[in-house]
């Protein structure tokens, strides 16, 4: 079953969400959303956990390096000790020895120092509570201090309550005893505690065999590794067990994560101390960085399922409204409120469906503009703009072949795409013609009969794939290639005007600086009046003259820059080469005649252009009906133009400029104009010319020079070319003579030598 051509179709309007494809949807969006934020999570736990375990080797490093330093302080401060002593331990004066290590041994905060000798002579210093941790005699015991009768300094530790250190005492180039300082565990334990971690962390000494030889003020943790340890089951724990007793026999340090009795994870730094085979064993728990953060991520997974939820309910509410307004909503999308057919959105999809399975070269995309609508508005209003163009909306579409998928669409204000299965330009402008014919018949309507004209652009769609937009703007690009000729005839988009449209480009790249360079040239043109048969005026013509590019003739760019407005701009600076010219003739005495210049619309978009002009002018000191300004009928456009244009005729007179009516007749002109504006020539188009053999055509011609003639107008014929032309304009009245019978534009300087130097 066919479509109604106006119907809004399912075929090419989609509906923006299926009840599957959104359950879908909204499902993906859901599993990536928690998805990326779980992964977020993890990496953020893993940087967390990298940033903890660094922080806690650098901590536990730097510990490490403090309590060697501090051991080593402490052995150096026991041989420079034992070196004063040695003088001490020849006269074993018991009294004075001991004074000397009583001192000493509060200085160097030993409790207490002993010293030994080989006899088992021993003196020492007294104790804070009276005790010693051992007796001399388990001294003497001790490995280390004999080793220090052998002559070596040693570091070590008494049943985990206290350490000493024991260094050799010479005289006589000989080790005559050992001096002995002990270090209680108080003291010791100040080495090991740490400010750091919020007080969180502990720490103790041990050897590689795990004995303790400082312990911490809580032993207990460290106490229970040895169970953990043995019941760990996590592969990863165990090897990281493995390898931290491998790095404790080999002197190397580390980090290792477990999990505590009470479920707690914990971090355990190992790091080497240097000093017999002892290390510095740290634990702290293991989020004690991330724990802050791990509340924020908590929080942000709890705003982000609430975001969730609440848009998850948003897309529901828009799902169930969309359902229950979907044909409004499809109206809205792709018809057109004026005509009630398709819009552009719909034309648009609609070819890309159609060009799915289009064979090449079978349709073309045309676009109709209606000129000068603006005028329909103004003069019946815009309601009834809108009716005529609804209706010939609807004349467009009862030509369509629906069996063919033909179908048309108003794009924007008076313009009107039309999809056609044609591909010859000569029916598609049989079929175009036949389309206007029927609108300007305004049949079965109340609407006025008007004579509506068509800029016609349309682009052959060669090659299926090629997106409708483009299309439709060569299509575009062709209409406005059409320019003003009023004909019904459609402009075709073709590789040759690509090539003008390059031109154009180029044309306007140059234009600046062929301004500045002076590329462009002025020509005269002399007006010969008839009585006299001298000179009594000249027009002045724009020639380009490209050092590059040549001649470029001034129907390549006269029409291009009335477009882009740069006009505006060329005529300045054909008025200023105009005003230098005269002003040169005036200092050297020649002649001075009128000379007009032409004055482009685009000047009137501007109410004080004038003042441009009278400042240019003024400056080369131009006597007054010498410049004339030739103003082409296009100016006119409504009643609020002409009410324009007849004040500025007025400022220029008041200015002291000339104004002429040029090519008067070659459009649509009413003879109301003479009356309406104070103009000082008129200008006769050369069409009037063209075959002046009927007597008709000469009886308006005549009439028309009366006419100025009681007007006090002069007139000017443009375009004559034969004397027969001359004596019959002559016999009639006509003022002036301008064409090439007398003389084609000429540069300045040789209208100089021609008609003003050469003059008798």
């Amino acid at each position: 079953m066919k479509k109604t051509k106006d119907s809004i179709s399912d075929d090419y309007e989609k509906p923006i969400f299926r009840r599957g494809w959104y359950i879908g949807f909204l499902s993906l969006v859901l599993v990536s959303v928690f998805a990326l934020s779980i992964l977020n999570a993890a990496k953020l736990q893993i940087e967390l956990d990298r940033s903890t375990q660094d922080y806690l080797t650098d901590v536990t490093s730097q510990l490490s390096r403090d309590i060697r330093d501090a051991i080593n302080n402490r052995i150096t401060s026991l041989v420079m000790t034992a070196d004063s002593f040695s003088q001490f331990t020849q006269n074993q004066d018991t009294d004075t020895m001991s004074g000397f290590l009583n001192r000493t041994a509060q200085i160097l905060e030993f409790n207490p120092l002993i010293f030994f000798n080989r006899e088992g002579f021993s003196v020492s210093s007294h104790t804070d509570n009276g005790e010693t941790p051992a007796s001399p005699e388990d001294f003497l015991k001790l490995p280390s201090v004999r080793a220090s009768f052998q002559g070596s300094i040693q570091a070590s530790y008494i049943g985990g309550k206290s350490i000493f250190y024991s260094v050799p005492v010479y005289r006589d180039s000989g080790v005559d005893g050992v001096l002995v300082g002990v270090r209680s565990k108080e003291n010791m334990q100040s080495l090991i505690s740490s400010k750091s971690f919020s007080g969180q962390m502990l720490s103790c000494i041990v050897d590689s065999q795990g004995q303790v030889i400082i312990s911490p003020t809580d032993l207990k943790p460290f106490l229970q590794l040895e169970d953990i340890f043995k019941g760990e089951e996590n592969e990863k724990v165990i090897t990281d067990i493995q390898k931290m007793q491998r790095d404790m026999n080999e002197n190397r340090s580390g980090v290792l994560k477990f999990t505590a009795v009470t479920k707690e994870e914990l971090l355990l730094s190992y790091n080497a101390l240097n000093i017999n085979d002892w290390f510095l064993l740290t634990i702290i728990p293991a989020d004690i960085i991330s724990s802050g953060p791990n509340q924020y991520i908590l929080q942000s997974f709890v705003i982000i399922g609430a975001t969730i939820l609440i848009f998850s309910l948003f897309l529901f509410a828009v799902f169930r409204f969309y359902n229950a307004h979907k044909r409004q909503l499809e109206l809205i999308a792709y018809r057109d409120p004026l005509t009630g057919g398709l819009n552009n959105a719909a034309f648009q999809a609609r070819y890309r469906e159609l060009s799915k399975n289009m064979t090449p070269c079978t349709y073309s995309i045309v676009l109709l503009n209606v000129r000068g609508f603006k005028m329909v508005n103004e003069q019946f209003g815009i309601r009834t703009g809108n009716q005529i163009l609804s209706y010939i909306y609807r004349v467009l579409r009862q030509h369509l072949h629906e069996d063919q998928d033909e179908f048309a669409a108003r794009g924007e204000s008076d313009h009107f795409f039309l999809c056609l299965k044609e591909h010859s330009p000569d029916a598609l402008q049989y079929r175009l013609n036949d389309m206007i014919h029927d609108v300007n018949t305004f049949y079965n309507t109340d609407l006025p009969a008007l004579s509506l004209s068509f800029k016609q652009g349309a682009c052959l769609a060669d090659d299926p794939d090629q997106e409708i937009t483009l299309l439709q703007d060569h299509a575009r690009i062709a209409l406005q290639s059409c320019g003003t000729d009023i004909r019904h005839s459609c402009c075709f988009y073709d590789e040759s005007l690509i090539q003008s449209l390059k031109m154009e480009q180029e044309l306007n790249a140059l234009f600046e600086d062929s301004i500045e360079n002076r590329h462009f040239q002025i020509y005269l043109q002399p007006k010969i009046g008839l009585r006299s048969s001298r000179l009594e005026g000249a027009e002045a013509l724009v020639r380009w003259n490209h050092p590059q590019k040549g001649i470029i003739f001034p129907s390549d760019f006269i029409p291009l820059f009335e477009n882009n407005g740069k006009i505006c701009r060329l005529d300045l600076y054909v008025f200023t080469e105009v005003c230098a010219a005269i002003d040169r003739w005036r200092q050297e005495g020649l002649p001075l005649v009128p000379v007009s210049v032409n004055l482009s619309r685009q000047h009137f978009r501007d109410p004080n252009f004038l003042d441009t002009f009278g400042r240019i002018a003024s400056s080369f000191k131009i006597p007054d009906k010498i410049l004339e300004f030739e103003l082409t009928e296009s100016i006119f456009f409504d009643n609020q133009q002409i009410k324009t244009v007849r004040e500025t005729i007025q400022e220029m007179h008041r200015m002291g400029f000339l104004c002429s009516l040029d090519d008067f007749g070659s459009g649509f002109s009413s003879l109301g104009l003479l009356k309406e504006f104070d103009v000082d020539t008129l200008k006769l188009d050369r069409s009037f010319f063209l075959n002046m053999s009927g007597q008709k055509a000469k009886d308006v011609i005549s009439c028309l020079i009366d006419l100025s003639r009681h007007l006090k107008v002069k007139t000017v014929a443009e375009g004559i070319e034969s004397m027969e032309q001359v004596e019959l304009l002559g016999s009639m009245g006509c003022d002036m003579i301008q064409g090439y019978v007398f003389s084609a534009p000429i540069p300045v300087n040789e209208f100089e030598k021609r008609y003003l130097r050469d003059q008798p």
